[in-house]
């Protein structure tokens, strides 16, 4: 009897064992979804965003975005220039560390700006900007599940609850499902510092781009008011040297395309 029962739990020890290592690294299949949705070299990219209400078309803008990694890895520096409508051309939005700037060649003068300001219908400065998730939320996974993506497909999730670590987030909880075989992120939840869902967005129109498939839409739709969409659009993928001297802000005046 004494040896079946060490036997016994020397068998359970190694399954034990044996399943933790084959469980799912969260931390790891964020990052494998960071990779897939943002390249990790220098570059640019255009971003169509439209706003619907009750399904009309009620605002859009274009947006130029430049986007850098930081040397020491992990987070990424951006310059934004606001293309269109005209009202907002030559506009300029810049995130070093943790600080958003706001240029208005009309003024000449930069301001600071918190990223959860609102851009244009469910899109705040915040959004608009490169991130690395890994980086600043902390992931838990909480189960696998079926979900019905951006194309109304059912599709095998691992569901990961993002637990902001850093200060100056726009949001300090994520909700994100990632496709459990590929880790490409499908759908994501944001919610306010209260707990209360802010919108829901599903990546979809994955399409190579930069040596990958990447999300090229995200749909938003408002937590509240499901008649109130926003839409992004990324089209115009390109590596591009970006100088260090574009993302400071006392550069932004000088700034011109190239």
């Amino acid at each position: 009897m004494r040896r079946l029962f060490f036997a016994g739990l020397l068998s359970g020890v190694l399954i034990s064992g044996a399943f933790a290592q084959a469980a799912p690294d969260a931390q790891r299949m964020l990052a494998a979804s960071d990779a897939i949705r943002s390249p990790s070299s220098p570059f640019v990219l255009n971003a169509a965003l439209t706003e619907y209400r009750a399904g009309k078309q009620v605002d859009s803008n274009v947006l130029s975005i430049w986007s850098k990694p930081d040397d020491g890895g992990g987070t990424y520096r951006t310059l934004v220039r606001f293309e269109a409508p005209a009202r907002d051309a030559g506009k300029l939005m810049l995130k070093n560390g943790n600080d958003l700037w706001f240029y208005d060649p009309a003024s000449q003068a930069s301001v600071r700006i918190s990223p959860d300001q609102r851009l244009l219908g469910q899109e705040s400065n915040g959004d608009v900007v490169t991130t690395n998730f890994a980086h600043d939320y902390t992931a838990t996974l909480k189960g696998t599940e079926d979900v019905m993506d951006g194309d109304r497909q059912t599709r095998r999730c691992n569901w990961l609850s993002l637990t902001g670590n850093v200060s100056g987030l726009t949001y300090r909880r994520i909700d994100m499902w990632l496709d459990a075989q590929s880790s490409r992120p499908v759908k994501a939840k944001f919610y306010s510092e209260s707990g209360r869902l802010l919108k829901t967005a599903f990546y979809r129109s994955y399409a190579p781009q930069l040596g990958a498939e990447r999300p090229t839409e995200i749909v938003i739709i408002d937590g509240l008011d499901s008649g109130w969409v926003t839409v992004l659009r990324f089209s115009n993928y390109a590596w591009h040297e970006i100088p260090d001297a574009w993302l400071q802000r006392d550069y932004l005046p000088r700034f011109k395309p190239q």
